[in-house]
């Protein structure tokens, strides 16, 4: 039986050479793609795949709250993050959302479907080029770990924070959401209040820092 998989990521020539090649695997099937991350859970929950590789910076919905979303709703599905970013902070979070395996984007493609075929048996893959990364954390006590986006805003506020920040007006972002424009009004005053800021312009610059949005092209 084919590995069903679920390939996330917003750039295009990326997404589709990706697909081709693990087409030409005889035990993988690319059964769906999606540009961002609202679209890989939408797709998650109507096509069940078995993997689905993920990358971490993507508009409307990033792609640590999208494995979150995903994992917490379908247990089976698993994730593997295929990201350009090597810093800890979004490593860890990718494995706390529930990921089960983290490679960067400069991996070699046998890496990758390696990892696929690791992941699919059950068992979690970490790229040997982050590997030292996640044993430094494990040693040592950093004080600013608990202090980034993932840790002082809730899921929903990060969430509220994400679509802000890239432009969307309440009502937007209400409907997005499916909630009130009151209730976005009301995150938006917690998240300033939490991090101190008092404007679109610092909160915009916080969430590209943190990874929750991506810079304008």
């Amino acid at each position: 039986m084919s590995i069903r998989i679920l390939l996330a990521d917003d750039h295009v020539v990326l997404r589709h050479g990706l697909s081709k090649s693990l087409q030409a695997e005889p035990d993988i099937e690319v059964i769906g793609l999606a540009a961002d991350g609202l679209t890989a859970v939408e797709l998650a929950r109507e096509l069940s795949p078995d993997i689905i590789i993920m990358d971490i910076g993507m508009p409307g919905l990033n792609g640590i709250e999208a494995t979150r979303q995903i994992v917490k709703r379908s247990p089976t599905v698993r994730v593997i993050a295929l990201s350009m970013h090597s810093a800890k902070k979004f490593i860890l979070e990718m494995f706390k959302a529930g990921a089960s395996g983290y490679l960067l984007k400069d991996c070699e493609y046998d890496e990758l479907a390696a990892a696929v075929r690791t992941v699919a048996s059950g068992k979690n893959y970490i790229s040997p080029s982050i590997s030292g990364i996640l044993v430094e954390t494990c040693v040592s006590d950093d004080p600013t770990r608990k202090k980034n986006a993932f840790s002082v805003l809730t899921d929903r506020e990060r969430e509220v924070l994400q679509l802000l920040t890239e432009g969307k007006s309440t009502k937007e972002a209400a409907k997005r959401l499916g909630i009130s424009p009151k209730t976005v009004e009301v995150h938006r005053l917690n998240i300033m209040n939490k991090l101190n800021i008092d404007n679109i312009a610092m909160l915009t610059k916080y969430a590209i820092q943190e990874g929750l949005t991506l810079p304008d092209p």
